[in-house]
């Protein structure tokens, strides 16, 4: 039995009528019939008499529309005492610049429509910086590359990022077709992050892997620099998709890294659950909310959505 089904019938029972009551409804006449039919096939009993002037309860009719009003009185109130004790308190969230040019705003916005009296505190930083900031409790929760195992964090792991070549169009050495493995980039310039970066970490891994030695030409720590560099055509950059999420970067052209290898893992660290707060609960939802939606509506290049996993808690050995 569903609260739509009780609402039909009132308002069937207050009009006398399917018509009137579909019209006030703003359904079809057809739909608000089959809706009645059902509840009337899920009760084993007949609530309405069909005559020519309308519809009028049946007796059965009657004593259920008389216990309808009153469950959904008090599915009103309790809405309403929900929203007089709407979920409130501040909550810290940290995310890499690549991340947060493709997530923050859209989080942002779910968050304020479904919990507006929540404060939140956004921070922008080195995926290892934000790791140090979670667990010295700086911040709440994180948007991560990689697990630490000796952290009592609690950890939901989200989504993959294949990596892409990024360049200015016409940039001498910048690889063709829609895919390119690493050890085929040659010796084309790399504008990359330094050596404490995540993402350095994983590409001098995968550099290893395949064999590869690569052509540095500058090392840039800030992604917003470092693309402004790319732009200027000073050299290539190896990144996630999500940093080409901001406008000025649209029209850089982009190849897809093939070896397999080549990908980053994302996921939402937090405090553990006993520590975080309702507010920090509910913006791990939205968070997980909001990075799914933008990868199924393709607003997240190269991203694929990890298999429904629990979340977990990584304690010290």
């Amino acid at each position: 039995m569903e609260l739509r089904q009780l609402r039909y019938f009132l308002s069937v029972i207050e009009h006398g009528s399917m018509g009137k009551a579909a019209l006030e409804l703003g359904v079809v006449t057809s739909a608000l019939s089959q809706q009645i039919s059902r509840l009337e096939s899920e009760l084993a009993t007949r609530l309405l008499q069909r005559t020519s002037n309308g519809v009028v309860p049946t007796d059965a009719g009657l004593a259920f529309w008389r216990q309808a009003q009153l469950a959904l009185r008090h599915v009103d109130d309790a809405a309403l005492a929900a929203r007089a004790a709407r979920l409130s308190g501040h909550v810290s969230i940290g995310m890499a610049p690549s991340t947060a040019s493709v997530l923050g705003v859209a989080f942002m916005q779910a968050m304020r429509e479904r919990y507006p009296d929540v404060r939140l505190r956004i921070v922008e930083s080195l995926s290892g910086y934000l790791g140090s900031m979670l667990s010295a409790r700086q911040i709440d929760l994180a948007v991560l590359f990689r697990e630490e195992p000796a952290q009592r964090w609690s950890v939901l792991p989200l989504l993959d990022e294949r990596l892409f070549v990024i360049g200015a169009n016409g940039l001498d050495g910048m690889p063709e077709g829609e895919s390119v493995r690493l050890g085929k980039l040659g010796g084309l310039g790399l504008i990359l992050p330094s050596g404490p970066h995540g993402l350095r970490t994983l590409l001098a891994a995968a550099f290893k892997r395949a064999k590869y030695e690569p052509r540095i030409v500058a090392e840039v720590d800030g992604l917003a620099l470092l693309m402004d560099f790319v732009r200027s055509g000073m050299g290539a950059t190896i990144q996630p998709g999500a940093a080409l999420a901001r406008p000025e970067n649209a029209a850089l052209a982009s190849v897809s890294v093939a070896d397999v290898y080549a990908t980053r893992p994302n996921m939402i660290a937090s405090v553990s659950d006993d520590e975080l707060s309702p507010a920090g609960l509910a913006a791990r939802v939205v968070l997980a909310d909001v990075a799914r939606q933008l990868v199924r509506e393709g607003r997240w290049p190269g991203a694929r959505l990890r298999r429904q996993e629990s979340s977990r808690n990584l304690k010290a050995s």
